[in-house]
């Protein structure tokens, strides 16, 4: 009954009083108050059990020091005690019994003990929102324990609280170093885990709860670099993405800067999806997808900046090789390598050619091929009528390997004409390419550029504009730049373009570009100039001939440029003359 355990409590209790009366200057007494304090505790009686407790502290000062085996017992006591009141919202309480702790600890004393006994106290502190009292805990559990993860955990709480948040990294930092080394099994009072991963999560969560993003994202990737747990990794990168994205800051520069901060997450990311794991497989693959649309929407927003949009699609690509294939997905693919390989050109448009830009060109064809077969699968399963990507794959892999002086240039022009549809103006751009430095094609470009003049004037409406330019293009390339190379083959090829132009040019004299007119009169004047000097009269009168014959095509240029022609025109055919009747006389 109750009234027999009232009863027997008291007997137990005024045995244990009389005992510790009885052997009162015996070495064990200590032991039997250690024992009647816990006795008190679980009864509930507190009060008595501190009057207990300040009575042993008073004799511990004054020559009546416990055995070292009963106090490290009462030390149990009085830290199970704390923990208890500190569990259950009792801060004031907790703090208490753990100043009791305290008491019996020399002032200086380092000891590691105390070390975890001023983080408990710190920890109160902090609740009871004594922030002053709270640092000076910390720095005693500094002193004490300065190697401890927890220690350096309490300095990190504290820099947050005060907004400091270099210190609060430099914390981090070092938590991350002792992370790596083998813990000891903390006591229960204040954290239910010991685990470093427990306290970097936990940091940065406060972090984040006092707005310390820059804190958060050092804890979180700290924890990324000493986790071996897989899944908390990949926890830890998908908050640090969502953190990177999280700024209100929309300029094009933070924008750079967010990019740049977010692409080794994803690099992470990916080694860690690719090892092989504890991670379930449908959670492996709903990772994978998710960071590479991640990827992929990181690529979108960098217009303007070539190399971290290719970054990106590689990444996106190499992502989507760890998810299930489907259409969907090799399309994604396609369209990630395509990107990829048109911003590595781009790239090496805009850079001087070295070794850099040739590895960047050798990088583009591994894209372009590894594309191709991602094509060809998907062409295998249905039809793509409309899609330009052959086109597409040929103009990157034509440029890449013009770039490179790879003579298989050739065979990309002919795999071109070899498709259903063959469009002019990417046989223009193709022409182009073969002559853009460091890449010298002059016989393909023409070559392009001829097929290119010949689709289009096979238009039932030709576009003049590109039939002016194929032809501008083919004379340039054709004309002889110097005396040297003045010779009969080569005069009769770019005439043909000469008269090619004129008979665009009488089929539409009023569309035709003056300009582009009176460029032609200039080129042909200038090559019946030059057969002149060298006393090649007959040539000289045919091409200035052919010259005078774009003159009647000038608009308002015509009377100017008719007069100054018509005077040297004459002399040339009076030279032509005399050169005719030496020869009959000869």
């Amino acid at each position: 009954s109750d009234a027999s355990l009232i009863c027997r409590d008291l007997l137990a209790f005024e045995y244990m009083k009389r005992v510790c009366q009885h052997f009162e200057s015996s070495p064990d007494l200590g032991s039997a108050l250690v024992l009647h304090i816990e006795l008190l505790l679980q009864r509930g009686k507190e009060l008595l059990a501190k009057q207990k407790t300040e009575n042993i502290i008073t004799g511990h000062y004054t020559g009546k020091q416990l055995a070292p085996e009963a106090l490290s017992c009462l030390h149990v006591l009085l830290w199970d005690q704390g923990s208890k009141h500190y569990e259950a919202g009792n801060y004031a309480e907790a703090l208490e019994w753990y100043n009791y702790s305290v008491s019996f600890f020399k002032s200086g004393q380092i000891e590691p003990n105390l070390g975890k006994l001023q983080r408990n106290r710190a920890s109160c502190f902090l609740q009871l929102q004594q922030l002053e009292k709270a640092k000076d805990a910390i720095r005693e559990a500094e002193r004490c324990d300065p190697e401890s993860i927890f220690t350096l955990f309490g300095i990190y709480k504290i820099a947050i609280l005060e907004s400091n948040t270099e210190k609060a990294v430099e914390a981090l930092s070092s938590m991350g170093l002792l992370s790596k080394s083998p813990l000891c099994n903390e006591d229960k009072l204040l954290v239910p885990e010991t685990a470093a991963s427990y306290l970097l999560s936990l940091a940065a969560q406060i972090a984040v709860e006092n707005g310390k993003q820059e804190a958060a994202m050092k804890a979180l990737e700290v924890l990324c670099q000493t986790s071996n747990d897989e899944a908390q990794v990949v926890t830890a990168l998908r908050c640090l993405v969502r953190l990177v994205f999280s700024t209100t800051d929309e300029s094009a520069e933070r924008r750079d800067v967010n990019l740049d901060v977010l692409l080794p997450y994803l690099k992470m990311a990916l080694q860690t999806l690719s090892r092989q794991s504890q991670m379930a497989a449908e959670q492996r693959t709903e990772a994978a997808n998710w960071f590479r649309k991640t990827a992929w929407n990181s690529a979108l927003q960098c217009e303007g900046s070539p190399d971290r949009m290719r970054d990106f699609f590689v990444l996106s690509y190499q992502l989507s090789l760890l998810c299930p294939t489907d259409r969907v997905l090799l399309m994604g693919q396609k369209t990630c390598l395509l990107m990829a390989a048109a911003a590595s050109l781009e790239l090496c448009r805009n850079s001087p050619y070295s070794a850099q830009v040739e590895e960047e060109l050798t990088q583009a064809l591994e894209h372009i091929q590894t594309c191709w077969e991602v094509w060809k699968t998907l062409k295998a399963s249905e039809s793509f009528p409309s899609d330009p990507t052959d086109s597409l794959l040929l103009l990157y892999e034509f440029e890449t390997r013009a770039k490179l002086n790879d003579t298989k240039v050739e065979m990309i022009l002919e795999s071109i004409l070899e498709l259903e549809n063959v469009d002019a103006k990417v046989l223009e751009t193709m022409a182009a390419l073969a002559m853009e430095a460091p890449a010298y094609f002059p016989r393909l470009c023409k070559k392009a550029l001829r097929i290119a003049l010949s689709l289009h004037k096979k238009q039932s409406q030709p576009d003049l504009a590109h039939c002016s330019k194929c032809i501008h293009d083919l004379i340039k390339l054709s004309l002889p730049s110097g005396v040297a190379e003045v010779e009969a083959r080569a005069l009769a090829e770019v005439w043909d373009y000469f008269e090619e132009a004129l008979s665009i040019i009488s089929a539409a004299p009023d569309v035709f570009p003056e300009m582009e007119t009176l460029w032609l009169l200039t080129q042909a004047w200038n090559m019946g100039i030059m057969l002149y000097s060298l006393n090649q009269y007959m040539e000289a009168e045919k091409w200035c001939g052919l010259a005078m014959s774009f003159v009647h095509h000038l608009g308002f240029l015509r009377e100017s440029y008719e007069a100054q022609m018509s005077d040297l025109y004459s002399k040339i055919l009076d030279q032509l003359d005399k050169a005719k009747k030496n020869t009959m006389e000869n």
